[in-house]
């Protein structure tokens, strides 16, 4: 059975979700920094250490929430799911085991389902942070019956 779909509207100014696996920490890091001035037109939200970390070494305000395996991956699927995030940035280690791995496929789902862009790696964020649709107007497509 198809599902129904409703248009939503994402305005030029984007909430952007930052998360990184310890083991990807430096690159997210790395990424923020040659992406700084873009990134700063945008609002930041991220897990605990990441989003600590982007503000003291970057300088970007980053909202912390807690860190991923205390909630914070869910938090963030919360805000996808009420409309608050619009951008996921997720550099995670497809090689290290994760103990709230549930969580993190829980994030990866719920951003699917709301049809949120979502980077990975170090290509994809590049792929989204250089699309016109960053700085513009963009109407996404939602399933009906969750909006």
């Amino acid at each position: 059975m198809a599902v129904s779909e409703v248009e939503m509207s994402v305005g030029p100014h984007k909430t952007i979700a930052l998360v990184a696996h310890d083991n990807m920490k430096d690159e997210l890091l790395e990424w923020v920094g040659r992406h700084r001035e873009e990134l700063s037109r945008h609002t930041l939200i991220g897990t605990g250490t990441t989003g600590g970390l982007v503000n003291e070494k970057i300088g970007l305000p980053v909202e912390r929430l807690r860190s991923g395996p205390l909630g914070g991956d869910q938090q963030i699927g919360a805000r996808i799911s009420e409309g608050k995030v619009d951008v996921l940035l997720f550099f995670w280690d497809p090689l290290e085991p994760q103990p709230h791995d549930p969580d993190i496929k829980a994030l990866l789902r719920i951003a699917v389902v709301w049809n949120i862009p979502v980077a990975c790696n170090r290509a994809s964020a590049d792929f989204i942070m250089s699309s016109p649709h960053m700085d513009t107007d963009y109407v996404r497509r939602v399933p009906s019956h969750i909006r």
